[in-house]
Formats: C-alpha cells, sequence, structure tokens
C-alpha cells in the first residue's frame, strides 16, 4: 500500500527520483507503468498494480462507449519507466507535457498508486479541498 507525501525535482533529463519507501511498497519491481490520470496529475503503478487495473480494463466491452474510451485514456497513454541503481526514474517528455511538469514534483501514494504531480496544481487542489466541505464529504462516503 502506498501513502505519504513527497516533494522532488526533476532533474534537466527529465528524471524523478523515486522515494526508496515508494520503491520498497511495490516489492522488486524494477519499474512503473505511468500513465495519464484524472485531476490533472500522472498515475504510477507497480507492476502488478498495473495488471489488475489492465485485466479489468479489457474485461470492458468494445461495445460501450465510455469504456472505449476510459481504455483509451488510460491504455493509451501508459508507459514502462525503469528505475535506474540510483532509485531515478525518466518521466516520458509527452507525459510532462501533458501536466506541466517541468521541476518542482509532488508524489502521492494514494493506496493502490502512486500520483505524480506538479507541485503548483498539488498546492492548488489541496487549497481547494481544505476551504471545501470535505469533512460533510467523508461524511458522505461513510469515512
Amino acid at each position: 500500500m502506498y501513502k505519504g507525501e513527497y516533494h522532488h525535482s526533476l532533474d534537466p533529463k527529465g528524471r524523478l527520483i523515486v522515494p526508496s519507501r515508494l520503491r520498497d511498497a511495490a516489492g522488486d519491481a524494477a519499474e512503473f507503468v505511468v500513465t495519464r490520470s484524472f485531476d490533472g496529475c500522472l498515475s504510477m503503478y507497480a507492476p502488478r498494480e498495473w495488471e489488475i487495473l489492465e485485466e479489468k480494463l479489457n474485461k470492458l466491452p468494445l461495445t460501450n462507449e465510455k469504456a472505449r474510451k476510459l481504455k483509451r485514456f488510460l491504455l493509451g497513454s501508459a508507459v514502462s519507466c525503469e528505475v535506474d541503481k540510483q532509485g531515478r526514474m525518466l518521466i516520458p517528455q509527452v507525459l510532462r507535457e501533458r501536466i506541466g511538469l517541468f521541476k518542482e514534483v509532488v508524489l502521492v501514494g494514494v493506496g493502490d498508486h502512486i500520483e505524480i504531480w506538479e507541485a503548483g496544481a498539488w498546492k492548488e487542489s489541496m487549497d481547494i479541498l481544505l476551504s471545501s466541505d470535505a469533512e460533510d464529504d467523508m461524511r458522505d462516503l461513510g469515512i
């Protein structure tokens, strides 16, 4: 299970240090699958979690337009990214550009995967959450 918030910087080549706690939580994975996600971030999955999601996506009916769009969105932008011996992972340029990821990065563990945020977008997202009715939302979700 992934949890926690980690602040890092991309190096000039677009590499990101994956914190050891997140690498350890992924087991012996030497790579992660990175794809577009919702809310203006990227999602990063260890191989075992990605396989579970991919199986669910592949079971969706081709006759359903929403299912086709979701598969296109997630699978169409998915890239396997290796973690080098220094714990760095190259985020493909096309994915970095999609969310404006150029320097400051926040990795957020959210259970079965990790979100990758541009630092300013992460702060804005949290500011909005904190100024909203988060307590009511939690109650509505049964938490």
